[in-house]
């Protein structure tokens, strides 16, 4: 998979505070589900903006598609079509007075023409299944509807990469599947997401790879190898997922096929539980 938004060397304090990253690398790439995790402090947010355009790098470079991004307004509006961050608490990014009109307000700034920006919210509207939402009052919302708004508000600018912060915090079991199956569909549909989280078994379970930052910098790699690394989940301030501890004891019982992957979840594991037992190999003679 190409590399779609890469930061190299990337530097970053605030005023009058230590550097939150120092000469960071990362990578995203195209068409893979990415999960973000680290400690709190540990620059994921900063990080995140700095993809999006809404913080520039004190040095290094960002790039999408090997062209570097210039952050006067072309070259801001040509990477917010192309990534687009969601933020933790919905209620920092909905504004207007009704769902379709939030939505709405991205396309509108782009200047497209009418009939394609309702084509776009009701696309983005479809999408995340609030299209009955659509002239309910904003305020009316409950926390998970206010959720999906703001995704489908940056869904309506039809971005290549979709950045959520959080997006499964606050919501309870129900509500995280079903917006778990929305993000599945952005995907098959071409998107590139971006999950922060400090949900090591989400991330094991959803994600394609995943990047641990650390104070060493950010370690990527397939979701299953990285997030293994007692090494790295201790200094990342994580914890060993449920579906790694699991896998491990059912090799060491011999219940699992050394290189044959375990369960990334309890329905994994409870659908392993029911599978039949391989026939034995039969003994020589």
């Amino acid at each position: 998979m190409s590399e779609l938004v890469v930061l190299r060397g990337a530097s970053f304090a605030y005023e009058d505070g230590p550097a939150v990253l120092d000469g960071l690398d990362f990578e995203v790439r195209e068409g893979r589900a990415l999960a973000l995790l680290g400690r709190n402090g540990s620059g994921k947010t900063t990080l995140m903006r700095l993809l999006s355009g809404g913080l520039r790098p004190h040095t290094g470079t960002l790039t999408v598609e090997g062209q570097p991004v210039t952050y006067d307004r072309k070259g801001l509006t040509r990477l917010r079509t192309t990534v687009q961050l969601v933020v933790q608490d919905p209620d920092d990014q909905l504004f207007a007075a009704s769902v379709a009109q939030d939505v709405s307000f991205g396309p509108l700034n782009l200047g497209l023409p009418d009939p394609e920006v309702r084509d776009r919210v009701e696309e983005a509207l479809a999408a995340l299944d609030i299209t009955a939402l659509a002239d309910r009052p904003t305020h009316l919302l409950s926390y998970g509807q206010r959720k999906r708004t703001a995704i489908a508000g940056a869904v309506a600018m039809r971005p290549r990469v979709l950045i959520l912060d959080e997006p499964t915090a606050g919501l309870d079991p129900d509500g995280q599947e079903r917006l778990l199956a929305t993000l599945d569909a952005l995907r098959a549909s071409g998107t590139t997401v971006v999950m922060a989280t400090h949900d090591v078994d989400l991330a094991l379970r959803w994600a394609d790879d995943a990047a641990l930052l650390t104070p060493s910098g950010a370690h990527t790699g397939p979701a299953a190898t990285a997030l293994a690394r007692t090494d790295l989940l201790h200094q990342a301030g994580l914890r060993l997922p449920w579906g790694i501890a699991a896998t491990r004891l059912l090799h060491a019982q011999g219940l699992l096929t050394e290189g044959e992957p375990g369960p990334r979840s309890p329905d994994e594991l409870a659908a392993l539980a029911k599978a039949p037992a391989s026939p034995p190999v039969p003994a020589d003679g």
